[in-house]
């Protein structure tokens, strides 16, 4: 019985893994990667996809693959991860960008749309060196931190949670209180630079 209910334990962990779910019985956080189907044409992955980058002009149309998740009018990506419960952790490494947005959206948002317009994402942006919460396209100012070289987020799934967190100081800079109607992957938009993204990463204590 003891071997049968072990091997019915490791299937159900593989199932998880395999449909793209974060389990929460793992002692860290979300592990994710950038999925390129989803990644607008003017934005590149590297780094083994856990990187993007934006290209002012961007790939040539003859070499995206067309595909119904691909988001077609902003510069989007999704991970490749979908969260339905428990507390993650990750951290987003900012090189040379000075306008992006980083949060979490519902798997099946429109690919019309862009993180922050709609109410199916939630997203902390950084703008003419200022940042703000976004919202169904409604902004309001964040304070108390500067110019990113690292900034982390605290997802909370029973919450209703997403925190903005200040790495150097380890400590929740901004939280917004969500409404979370079904799986969420963490999204992200760029408009320049790069953005290196950092999961599978342990909650800090005290947070």
């Amino acid at each position: 019985m003891a071997l049968l209910f072990a091997r019915s334990l490791r299937l159900c962990r593989w199932g998880a893994k395999r449909l793209g779910v974060a389990s929460t019985e793992a002692q860290r956080g979300v592990s994710f990667k950038l999925e390129e189907k989803t990644a607008h044409s003017s934005l590149a992955l590297f780094r083994g996809d856990t990187g993007v980058k934006y290209g002012l002009v961007g790939l040539e149309p003859t070499k995206v693959a067309l595909n119904v998740e691909r988001f077609r009018e902003w510069a989007v990506v999704l991970a490749d991860t979908a969260v339905t419960s428990g507390r993650h952790y990750w951290e987003v490494t900012v090189k040379r960008s000075q306008q992006f947005r980083i949060g979490v959206a519902d798997v099946d948002m429109s690919r019309d749309s862009c993180i922050g317009v709609d109410d199916r994402s939630w997203v902390f942006a950084y703008a003419q060196r200022k940042w703000y919460t976004m919202l169904a396209n409604e902004k309001a100012p964040i304070e108390g931190i500067g110019q990113p070289e690292k900034v982390g987020l605290l997802l909370e799934y029973e919450a209703q949670k997403l925190s903005l967190v200040d790495v150097s100081q380890v400590s929740v800079v901004h939280t917004l209180q969500t409404d979370f109607r079904g799986p969420v992957v963490p999204a992200f938009a760029l408009w320049d630079g790069e953005l290196l993204t950092h999961s599978g990463l342990e909650v800090p204590p005290g947070l």
